[in-house]
C-alpha cells in the first residue's frame, strides 16, 4: 500500500533510507550518512512531498519530491526487485509531466533501476559535500 509519510514514520522512513543507502552507497563515509541523516529528518523531509509504501504494516520504501525533483527514493533491501521502487515512481510520475533527478556515478543499484525505469541522461555535476560525481536524469511518462 503507497500512502503519504505521516511523522510517526519518520524513524521507519530514516531506517529504511539508512539500509539501503549503506548498501547503494559503500562509496561514502559514515559521516557523510550521519549528517544526511539529520538532514533528512530536519530539512528535506518537512518540506517535501513524501510517499511511503507499507508491507504488512511495516514502511519499506519511500520517495521524496520537491516539485518535480526527487529528492530520494529508497526501498528496504530486503524488498528490493519485488516492484516496491517502481509503484512509488509510478505513484509520484502519474501526476507530473516530467521528473528529473540527480543519482551518484558509483550506484550501481540506483543507476540499473533508473535505466530500467526509463530514465535517461541529461547531464552531469559534481556532489557539492563530496565532489563525487552525479549523473542528472529526467524521465518523461508516457502520454495519459
Amino acid at each position: 500500500m503507497i500512502r503519504p509519510f505521516t511523522d510517526n514514520d519518520l524513524g521507519d522512513v530514516l531506517d529504511v533510507w539508512y539500509r539501503a543507502s549503506v548498501e547503494a552507497h559503500s562509496f561514502l563515509t559514515e559521516s557523510f550518512f550521519e549528517a544526511e541523516r539529520l538532514q533528512i529528518a530536519e530539512q528535506w523531509l518537512p518540506s517535501s512531498e513524501t510517499l511511503v509504501s507499507e508491507s504488512d504494516g511495516r514502511v519499506v520504501g519511500f520517495v521524496s519530491m520537491l516539485g518535480n525533483e526527487v529528492g530520494g527514493i529508497f526501498v528496504d533491501p530486503a524488498h528490493q526487485r519485488r516492484g516496491v521502487g517502481s509503484a512509488l515512481m509510478d505513484a509520484v510520475t502519474a501526476s507530473r509531466r516530467h521528473v528529473v533527478l540527480d543519482v551518484f556515478e558509483a550506484n550501481a543499484i540506483g543507476r540499473s533501476f533508473y535505466a530500467a525505469y526509463g530514465f535517461r541522461d541529461i547531464g552531469s555535476s559534481a556532489e557539492e559535500t563530496t565532489g563525487l560525481p552525479l549523473m542528472r536524469l529526467r524521465y518523461d511518462p508516457p502520454l495519459r
